[in-house]
């Protein structure tokens, strides 16, 4: 942080001196952060046009809040690291925050006049008890790392634009009994649309991602010829994805939409396969077996073999 930097309404906090961890706990705080002039409409939902905004943020602001953030920027002065991997924004790209994400925001000096953009912000608060609330943990995108940002074409941006202009209409009406299910269903408009767009994005980065699925298959070939568990245990997604470098959300969608399986589906296949083989080529009971592959109980091994083969241990050795 810079030295002499004040606290602002108690949620602004000095990490060291030249870094600032920003925790934004309403929407409001959101409005104080922008310094936007106009009213807030709703205290749980809100558009923000980035042209009406300052975008100048402290170097290293590191920035967290309690709400859904969608957030869409043709251009931005600011690189946006998630971790230690930068996020080029000017492409024009979408990256979508569920609560309690920590993104670090490093300032540049450079001022452009073109900045614009739009921002969807809504506290899990007034999506609960409705539909979308039950489906929020169906959009997985909430959870990638903004390097896994969603790139949109000129189409897509505008297909986004009018959901969310539909949002800040209804927001700009008196609020009745209505406006909740009706601004509700938009967002949840919003995300169907966005789920379209990550699996047309996945299509056409195929090069990349068949690269990362040749990637997988030798990590987790590698990890049981090299018998890894022994010393590491069984390997899990988020193992997998920091190989690769990507979020374990990310890379469980990206298999799936390329292979059928998921990262965990591709574990058990490498797992059940060494399996296979150990008990095909040693006499080995079916419990050391099951410790040898990472399991703490046997029954849980005995249960996973069954469900990806159809037979238990026992029977599958004594057939072959």
């Amino acid at each position: 942080m810079v030295p002499g930097i004040e606290k602002k309404q108690g949620y602004l906090h000095k990490i060291s001196e030249m870094s600032v961890f920003l925790e934004m706990q309403s929407i409001s705080e959101l409005f104080r952060f922008f310094r936007l002039n106009q009213p807030l409409r709703h205290p749980l939902v809100a558009v923000v046009d980035f042209s009406k905004v300052n975008d100048e943020v402290e170097n290293e602001t590191r920035i967290s809040a309690n709400f859904y953030c969608l957030i869409f920027k043709n251009y931005t002065r600011n690189t946006i690291k998630y971790g230690r991997r930068l996020m080029d924004f000017q492409d024009g790209s979408l990256i979508c925050m569920a609560p309690n994400q920590v993104i670090e925001v490093d300032n540049e000096v450079e001022v452009r006049p073109d900045l614009m953009g739009w921002g969807v912000f809504f506290h899990p608060d007034f999506i609960r008890g409705t539909s979308l609330g039950e489906k929020m943990k169906d959009y997985s995108f909430f959870s990638y790392e903004v390097s896994e940002a969603l790139h949109l074409s000129e189409k897509e941006k505008q297909i986004l634009f009018d959901c969310v202009q539909k949002i800040e209409a209804e927001l700009q009406e008196n609020i009745d009994v209505h406006s909740q299910a009706i601004i509700v269903s938009n967002i949840e408009l919003l995300l169907n649309y966005c789920t379209r767009f990550y699996s047309r994005q996945f299509i056409t980065r195929k090069f990349s991602s068949n690269t990362v699925v040749a990637q997988v298959e030798k990590i987790l070939g590698g990890y049981f010829k090299q018998n890894d568990i022994a010393k590491h245990g069984l390997p899990t997604v988020k193992y997998l994805a920091d190989q690769v470098y990507l979020s374990p959300n990310y890379l469980s969608d990206l298999l799936k939409k390329e292979t059928g399986k998921s990262a965990q589906d591709h574990i058990h296949y490498y797992l059940i396969e060494e399996a296979k083989n150990v008990l095909l080529t040693s006499d080995k009971s079916v419990a050391e077996i099951a410790y040898e592959l990472g399991f703490e109980y046997p029954q849980y091994f005995n249960k996973l073999f069954k469900q990806k083969t159809g037979k238990t241990p026992i029977e599958f050795r004594n057939m072959n």
